[in-house]
Formats: structure tokens, C-alpha cells, sequence
């Protein structure tokens, strides 16, 4: 059975607390891992802060999660200008030392690495990312982490 969580806030940090309130609540009640529902956050966080600094225009940030057995699908939305953070953004300088590397600038690559699929559109005047994480993947690193059998 497919659960699903939306929930529209006005952009704003102070709104990105809720969010994170209502998706940990959602991943809980649907039996996801501590270390999956820590994910999704994170990402959800990430995109939500740079919704909210760079898209200055932007007056909403609505998300959609919805989980079955195999993944977690998520989209974000906003009516910020037009930005697809999966070629608009600039590069990340993973390769830099600490010392020359920029601060900053690493939230799209970490959200790359965390989710399993990334799909930006603009549809109606909105940004809209849908992403998805698989959770077989996820059973099976959190039970190597922990050193058991994924189930």
C-alpha cells in the first residue's frame, strides 16, 4: 500500500522545521530506517534553504512524498524563478583542498548522492524536482552498517 505526505508552507526557514516535522512523523509511522528518514531530510532541508536564499521570488515550497515497498518518491516544488539545480547550479570542488575550496556549494552534490533518481522540470510558472530513493538499497546499507543480512 502506497502512503502519501503533501504539505504546502509558505518559503521561509522557520517553515523548513515543519517540514522536517511532518516527513520524520510520515517516515516513522511507515516503518522507514532512522538513517533513511535522516536522508530525505537532509535533502529536503538543502533544497529547501536554497528555495528560500536563491529563489527570493519564491512565496511557497509544497512537497509530495510518497512510499511503498521499493521507494520513497519525492517532489519539491516552488514559484521562485526558473532554476534546474541539476545543470544550473555551479560545479561542486570536491576535488579542492579544504584550504581552496569555497564554502558552500556542495548541497546539489550531496543531494545527488543521496537520492537514487533526480528529475527537474518547470511546469506552470513552478520549479519542480521529483527525486526518488530506493529503499532496497537503503535495507541493504544500513544492514551492512550494522553487520546484519538485508532482509
Amino acid at each position: 500500500m502506497t502512503e502519501v505526505l503533501s504539505l504546502k508552507v509558505p518559503a521561509s526557514l522557520e517553515q523548513l522545521e515543519q517540514i522536517a516535522a511532518a516527513v520524520e512523523e510520515f517516515g516513522e509511522r511507515d516503518s522507514w530506517s532512522p538513517d533513511l528518514i535522516f536522508k530525505v531530510n537532509l535533502v529536503l532541508e538543502e533544497l529547501g534553504v536554497n528555495i528560500v536564499k536563491h529563489g527570493v521570488t519564491a512565496s511557497f515550497i509544497e512537497i509530495g512524498v510518497s512510499s511503498d515497498a521499493e521507494a520513497i518518491r519525492v517532489v519539491i516544488v516552488d514559484d521562485g524563478p526558473p532554476f534546474d539545480p541539476l545543470t544550473d547550479g555551479p560545479a561542486p570542488h570536491i576535488e579542492d583542498s579544504l584550504q581552496v575550496r569555497p564554502i558552500g556549494g556542495l548541497g546539489i552534490y550531496f543531494v545527488r548522492t543521496l537520492m537514487d533518481e533526480l528529475h527537474y522540470s518547470r511546469e506552470d510558472g513552478q520549479n519542480r524536482l521529483a527525486m526518488v530513493k530506493r529503499r532496497t538499497e537503503t535495507a541493504a546499507a544500513d544492514a551492512e552498517q550494522s553487520g546484519a543480512e538485508p532482509a
